[in-house]
């Protein structure tokens, strides 16, 4: 069986988080609003704020942002095609680390859009 990396790297997240809101709820909460506040639509959607999202965080080598923002992404109706023409712009300005990061955005589409859960 193959080994879900991106669901476990989500997975991670959202409990680290769940943690966090218990153990810092104040810290949590503002930066949840902040969240909030930057992530409704605007002059931009939500699907091209996800897109924006999974380039930085392919350049800032976060695989649980990956992870995230993939996941959003695809719920925001992101195509694969997409989320890996976001990733190549990290690559632009990230070079060749940030394409090593790309891989972790071709796993995440993979996993998220399979079937199996």
């Amino acid at each position: 069986m193959r080994r879900a990396l991106m669901r476990e790297r989500l997975r991670e997240f959202q409990a680290f988080i769940a943690r966090q809101a218990r153990q810092a709820p104040e810290q949590a909460g503002a930066f949840h609003q902040l969240f909030e506040a930057v992530h409704k639509p605007g002059a931009l959607d939500t699907k091209t704020k996800e897109l924006i999202a999974v380039a930085l965080a392919v350049a800032a080598h976060c695989e649980w942002c990956i992870a995230f923002h993939v996941k959003q992404a695809l719920d925001a109706g992101a195509k694969p095609e997409e989320l890996m023409e976001a990733a190549w712009v990290a690559v632009l300005m990230g070079g060749g680390p940030s394409l090593a990061y790309t891989q972790l955005v071709e796993k995440a589409i993979e996993e998220f859009t399979s079937q199996e859960s």
